[in-house]
């Protein structure tokens, strides 16, 4: 692996086991990296992408953790630094989609799992995760990947598109904060892309056909795209990017002002 942009480098994904988190896991094994693959309750997928990960020579281990509970993001970071004993990326990718409910039915338990997994999970994760780079003297990649819909609202997704704006300023703010440590702290934010949270357009070629109508592109991202953008930010090739967020949509957010 010569030459690979991650060489020599561990990183941790979380909600690693399918969509977006595996392709992330697979395009970095690609360029050298060893992954700690987390999962909440798939452990047959994160399973598949550990041996993914190992196909490209690559070392992986498995931890189940729910990253809304403060107890269990911290035993998975330390069965992380056992395992590796260190970290030098994190990318924060886990998280719960929309509910469908407008405001008037949005029961609290929802309100709360949605918070608890977007916007917990993503500080619990990442404050442990800037205290082993401070021990290690700083440097290291931090990325959280977001959504279009933290700029696009959506009628019945407040409790997505609150904790997408609230990953947006988690962004912005550490990578002020983390300046002076050089650990560089960028988001992702996708439009479509052909993962379990778009099951139906899996499912039914019509779905999907009717679905990225509204993409000018005519087609929804694969995971490994997502992963290749997540490559990028995690290399050396963008230690002077911080604070930023790269949106990945066809040009959706482009086509959305027109007609109006």
């Amino acid at each position: 692996m010569a030459g690979a942009k991650l060489e020599g480098k561990v990183a941790l994904i979380t909600g690693a086991d399918s969509g977006i988190g595996q392709g992330t896991a697979v395009e970095f094994a690609k360029e050298g990296a060893d992954v700690v693959v987390h999962y909440l309750d798939d452990r047959e997928g994160a399973e598949s992408t550990r041996e993914q990960v190992e196909a490209q020579g690559r070392r992986a281990v498995v931890v189940q953790a729910d990253i809304g509970d403060e107890a269990q993001v911290e035993a998975m970071f330390d069965h992380a630094v056992a395992a590796f004993s260190t970290l030098d990326i994190l990318v924060n990718n886990a998280g719960v989609d929309g509910s469908g409910k407008e405001i008037a039915d949005l029961d609290t338990p929802t309100w709360d799992t949605a918070i608890r997994t977007n916007l917990y999970g993503p500080f619990f994760c990442s404050r442990r995760f800037v205290q082993i780079r401070k021990a290690a003297g700083g440097g290291g990649k931090l990325l959280t990947v977001t959504s279009v819909h933290q700029d696009i609202p959506r009628a019945g997704t407040l409790d997505y598109d609150v904790t997408k704006g609230g990953q947006r300023n988690l962004t912005t703010t550490l990578a002020l904060e983390l300046a002076p440590l050089k650990i560089n702290v960028n988001s992702i934010a996708p439009g479509m892309v052909l993962t379990p949270f778009n099951q139906p357009a899996l499912d039914d070629p019509e779905v999907l056909e009717e679905q990225v109508q509204s993409i000018p592109w005519k087609r929804a991202a694969e995971p490994w795209e997502i992963g290749r953008l997540a490559v990028y930010l995690a290399s050396a090739d963008a230690d002077y990017v911080t604070g930023a967020t790269y949106v990945i949509d066809g040009g959706l957010m482009q086509n959305t002002g027109q007609g109006a």
